[in-house]
């Protein structure tokens, strides 16, 4: 009999031990307005083993691709074209913008997004450059940091943003789940 009450609190023990760590996985949204203030969609952001899960959710794009960027600054201004967002992210002052360019990429460099005919914009991408935690790659810091999309493709070589045009959507990353926490976090872009 304690035999079997042992092997079924082991059971017990494994059976949680991915449901405790998947909640303790840091989690954030970024809900996204566009240029003209109208809600643009949510990208959502999850921590995984190998890297930052990120689902795309967009509306109110013209049809083809877009660049994509993770910025500095936890600010989406559309009166200054959502340049109080800051440049793309980058933990390390030496590497320049693009994935094809020398000393590139910049951490906050994601893969270009395609818009459908209708403008929505569903996908998901994994970026290991970032993280969501706390640290050095961590895009938490006090200001927070921002997602852009904008108008034309970047070519991941034209310094500083890939020529992707205007910026055209923006929004704030706010942290859903604390890294190491089962609660939710605060929706301050900041630890």
């Amino acid at each position: 009999m304690k035999r079997i009450l042992a092997g079924m609190a082991a059971a017990a023990l494994i059976a949680s031990g991915p449901a405790v760590a998947a909640a303790s996985k840091a989690r954030a949204i970024a809900k996204l307005t566009g240029i003209d203030g109208q809600p643009a969609g949510t990208v959502s952001f999850a921590a995984t083993s190998h890297g930052v899960l990120m689902v795309f959710d967009l509306k109110g794009l013209t049809p083809g691709a877009h660049g994509i960027h993770i910025h500095t600054s936890g600010s989406c201004d559309p009166k200054v074209v959502f340049t109080s967002a800051g440049p793309h992210f980058s933990d390390d002052a030496k590497k320049l913008h693009g994935y094809l360019a020398e000393h590139g990429m910049h951490a906050g460099d994601l893969p270009n997004q395609f818009a459908a005919s209708d403008g929505t914009l569903h996908a998901t991408a994994i970026s290991n450059a970032f993280s969501l935690g706390n640290g050095k790659k961590s895009i938490f810091d006090r200001d927070g940091a921002s997602i852009i999309v904008t108008a034309k493709p970047d070519n991941y070589l034209s310094q500083p943003d890939g020529g992707s045009g205007e910026r055209v959507a923006c929004g704030v990353i706010m942290r859903t789940v604390a890294p190491g926490s089962a609660k939710r976090g605060s929706n301050r872009p900041h630890k």
